[in-house]
């Protein structure tokens, strides 16, 4: 081939790879303009260049979507059965598919059905699912769901509600937690005879996207302030690199102030001055001691709900993970409906998901229908008929 020749083809191929960056470029940037567009079910399954992750099947037919719903131990079925009533009422498209997993199993079999089911399904709405067997092979249920499906990162939205008995009012604090490492990294070992190790796990990979989702989300939804809690002072490794993790996240958003506080101090000011705070990030442990500060704060632990999200899959529950008393009629089921009102602004349904919302704003800050741990004397009936009522209206 003559010079000439291998010049004109050397060009030709430079124009051809040009033009494919280009044309790349413009799809990313279609991707990038619609997605906001999108709902965050759609995010995690259809724009997988935006999430840099691979693209997920999902369980969605003719505009419904498939749930996996664990109703779990303690009053986690009849809450259920609320969320179920409510959604036939509401006309919300979405099909549960119910999956029951046996507390006092000694296998795994059940827990791994269940995760088998989110994995097709993209997302699940659960209870406190219980673990009573003391046998070192089975998993802890709620632990093992979090760290298989990969679901890194746990939100607690805790705010006020007007009417609800409480000692500080106008209360509204995002708690972002680390949900898979820490103390839960369920690594434990008995080195000489009557003494046990456990490990705490923190790792710089995931404190960072625990960091820049709390960042992110504080920026998208105008928050100022971010708090990271830790105990550095004395686990300088561990917690040390999660502090410095989160100031060097903090370097990327000038605009957002950025804190730290020990988790035993952070409790006390909590209790004291909790208008101080706005978004909390943690690890594993000091979120649950966090969470239920917080929820004692504004009411309790059956007013708020969970969200649970990683890569590919989101699961939704009650804030602080208590079973509490079953079968009486008096447990509050306010937690749980927050947890489905969450899910169908996950799925996109933000339309039944603010028919609900308001409902149940109405039933507990207007007409006063409050629960037993609420200092009220309803039942749980009565709170769900009232949502009914307020939905027909």
């Amino acid at each position: 081939m003559s010079v000439c020749a291998k010049m004109s083809l050397s060009l030709s191929l430079a124009g051809a790879v040009s033009r494919g960056a280009k044309s790349a470029a413009r799809t990313l940037r279609r991707q990038m303009a619609s997605a906001t567009a999108l709902s965050d079910f759609e995010q995690q399954h259809k724009t997988p260049v935006i999430r840099r992750q691979e693209n997920m099947p999902i369980a969605e037919y003719g505009g419904r979507h498939a749930v996996t719903m664990l109703p779990g131990g303690g009053i986690g079925p009849e809450l259920m059965g609320y969320v179920k009533e409510v959604f036939r009422v509401v006309g919300a498209p979405v099909d549960f598919e119910v999956v029951d997993i046996n507390p006092d199993a000694e296998t795994n079999d059940d827990l791994e059905y269940a995760i088998m089911t989110i994995r097709r399904n993209g997302v699940g709405i659960k209870g406190n699912i219980e673990t009573k067997s003391e046998l070192a092979g089975v998993l802890s249920r709620n632990v093992a769901l979090r760290n298989e499906l990969d679901l890194y990162v746990n939100i607690l939205h805790c705010r006020s509600y007007p009417g609800v008995p409480s000692r500080h009012s106008d209360v509204d604090i995002l708690i972002i937690r680390q949900n898979t490492e820490g103390e839960y990294a369920m690594l434990e070992h008995e080195s000489v005879h009557g003494v046990i190790e456990s490990m705490k796990v923190v790792t710089a990979d995931n404190s960072e996207r625990v960091a820049r989702y709390a960042f992110e989300f504080a920026k998208k939804n105008g928050r100022k302030k971010v708090t990271t809690v830790h105990k550095a002072n004395i686990m300088k490794l561990s917690d040390g690199l999660f502090l410095e993790t989160s100031r060097k996240v903090a370097k990327d958003y000038p605009e957002i102030e950025h804190n730290d506080m020990i988790i035993d101090n952070c409790c006390m000011q909590l209790v004291s001055r909790p208008h101080q705070f706005d978004v909390m990030i943690m690890t594993n442990l000091y979120g649950t001691i966090v969470s239920n500060v917080v929820c004692g704060l504004v009411g309790g632990a059956g007013l708020l709900s969970g969200r649970n999200y990683g890569e590919h899959y989101a699961v939704f529950e009650p804030g602080t993970r208590n079973t509490a008393i079953a079968g009486k009629n008096i447990a509050n089921p306010i937690a749980m409906l927050n947890a489905s009102v969450d899910m169908l602004n996950h799925l996109g349904n933000h339309y039944h998901a603010d028919l609900i919302e308001n409902a149940i704003k109405k039933t507990i800050s207007v007409d006063l229908i409050h629960t037993p741990d609420l200092k009220g004397t309803a039942t749980s009936m009565d709170v769900v008929q009232s949502i009914l009522s307020n939905l027909s209206k």
